[in-house]
This record gives structure tokens, C-alpha cells and sequence, in this order.
């Protein structure tokens, strides 16, 4: 004879809320909390166009590490523009991604920027140093009408946004919520 398990012998375990690198963050900001800096390798790092151009195409991380995102920024630049190595490294990679020249260097300390779509006569294994002459702004991009580098920085395999290792980014200021608002946002009392 078969016997089956009675539902109500299960036993419930409370639930643990879901967590993540965007729950880690807003955490940290609510908080107070300071949110990781570059680190020391990140230091003295340069524009890889001059002037400082304009950002075009904001960094936007996906909720997952296999979902969508602009795992990068996009930077506002002519055809035929200069790219220049933000920080010494050793070029890791010129080549083609699918459609798209593009050319990595490799940092140390678990860093890794890429470029694209960039054209260069350099060579996997070249060392480079900070402001030398990559290649040039040539190819297909995806800003549309208007041309832009797309600079991505990853640490240890995970991208991380580039502005950060320029000081482009402002601190994040968490400002007292007015009167008003926090008077609405109280439950009414019965």
C-alpha cells in the first residue's frame, strides 16, 4: 500500500527576501554608507578623448549579470578621433566583436578597459602608458547618427562604471524629506 505524506506534516520556512548587487547598493545609500572607491589602481587615471567629451550614453547596469544593460559609457566623439589609454596596462585584445573594432587593456589588479569601435595598429601584448595613443575612432557604433567611443570597465570580470576612475562622478547626497511630504506619507490614523 502507498502511502503519501499528509500536507499538513509540511513544515513552512519563512521566506528570506531576495538580494542582489541593486539591493547591496540601495542599502548601502539609505544607509549612509560610502559605496566602494575605484581602489589604488584606479588612481591617476585620464579621459581616453581630450577635451573631456561629453557623456552621450549613461552606464546602466543590468539587475542581473547576464541581463540587459550599457555595460559602459558612451562618450561623444568625431570619426577619426584620438583614443588614448586611460591608465598603463598591456593591450589583451584588438580585433573584431562581431561587427565592431575593438581594442582591451588590461590594468592589473583585476582591471580591464575596452574601446570600441576602435581602429589600432597595436598588438596583443603591447605595454602601453597612460595618455599613449591607442587608435582612432573608425567603424560602426551604436549611437546612431552622431559617432561615440564606448569605454567599458570591468574589475574582476564584473563591469563597474568607467566614471568613476575619472572622478566624473558626484557622491550621492541623501537631503531631508520637507514636511509636507513626510506628513503624506504617514499612515492615517483611525
Amino acid at each position: 500500500m502507498l502511502v503519501r505524506p499528509s500536507r499538513s506534516r509540511r513544515v513552512s520556512r519563512p521566506r528570506r527576501p531576495r538580494t542582489g548587487p541593486a539591493a547591496a547598493l540601495v542599502l548601502a545609500l539609505v544607509l549612509g554608507a560610502a559605496v566602494p572607491s575605484p581602489g589604488p589602481a584606479a588612481q591617476g587615471w585620464a579621459w581616453p578623448l581630450a577635451p573631456r567629451p561629453a557623456v552621450v550614453g549613461d552606464w546602466v547596469p543590468p539587475a542581473e549579470r547576464w541581463g540587459r544593460g550599457h555595460r559602459g559609457v558612451d562618450l561623444d566623439a568625431a570619426p577619426g578621433a584620438t583614443v588614448r589609454a586611460p591608465a598603463a596596462g598591456t593591450v589583451s585584445f584588438v580585433g573584431f566583436v562581431v561587427d565592431r573594432p575593438v581594442l582591451t587593456l588590461d590594468h592589473g589588479g583585476g582591471l580591464r578597459s575596452s574601446f570600441e569601435p576602435v581602429e589600432s595598429a597595436l598588438v596583443a601584448g603591447d605595454r602601453v602608458r597612460r595618455g599613449q595613443v591607442l587608435g582612432v575612432l573608425r567603424g560602426r557604433d551604436h549611437c546612431g547618427p552622431g559617432a561615440c567611443l564606448h569605454w567599458g570597465v570591468r574589475r574582476d570580470g564584473d563591469y563597474v562604471n568607467p566614471l568613476r576612475f575619472v572622478g566624473a562622478l558626484e557622491p550621492s547626497v541623501l537631503l531631508p524629506v520637507p514636511e509636507r511630504l513626510r506628513t503624506a506619507a504617514q499612515p492615517a490614523s483611525s
